[in-house]
């Protein structure tokens, strides 16, 4: 359901954290990588066939220049989701956030914040969710743990500090 793609293997390790959330809530993904500079016609391929293929949300991660999430945007209907990353070649990442960011009029691309694939992963879980049941499901029990997680750390500061309001 989910294509996430990233200019080059060197992005893996931060692409593959949208692809461990999508699993842990069993929605399947493809993960690959697709160069706007070094394979332009694998990536227009990719992007014209994606909804063919039965994707319904694109997560586009690339570093220095950027240009995967909006090419891949403007080959598709589908929704792309950018993940700009600090790569080696970059300049403190504000190069591949602002050309994700800052796309033109016509070609939206929702991006996250620098190396975010995490969030990518869970927006894109929330557009599938929106049509989905079980998706939707499975989301608001990951909301849940996040909200247990944070209720756990005021309990165990309580302990520690009981001196407070109760809220």
């Amino acid at each position: 359901m989910v294509g996430i793609i990233m200019g080059s293997q060197s992005d893996l390790p931060i692409m593959e954290q949208a692809a461990i959330f999508l699993k842990s809530l069993e929605i399947p993904y493809e993960l690959t990588v697709v160069s706007a500079h070094r394979t332009p016609e694998r990536m227009f391929d990719y992007a014209k066939s994606a909804k063919d293929r039965g994707l319904k949300v694109i997560i586009a991660g690339a570093g220095g220049a950027a240009h995967l999430p909006g090419m891949v945007a403007s080959c598709t209907t589908l929704p792309v989701i950018g993940v700009p990353i600090l790569s080696s070649n970059s300049i403190d990442g504000w190069d591949s956030v602002l050309s994700i960011l800052q796309m033109p009029g016509g070609i939206p691309v929702a991006t996250v914040a620098l190396n975010g694939s995490l969030n990518a992963g869970i927006l894109a879980a929330k557009i599938i969710g929106s049509s989905n049941k079980a998706v939707a499901e499975n989301l608001q029990k990951y909301q849940d743990t996040l909200k247990d997680k944070v209720l756990g750390t005021v309990d165990d500061i309580k302990s520690k500090h009981p001196n407070h309001f109760d809220i």
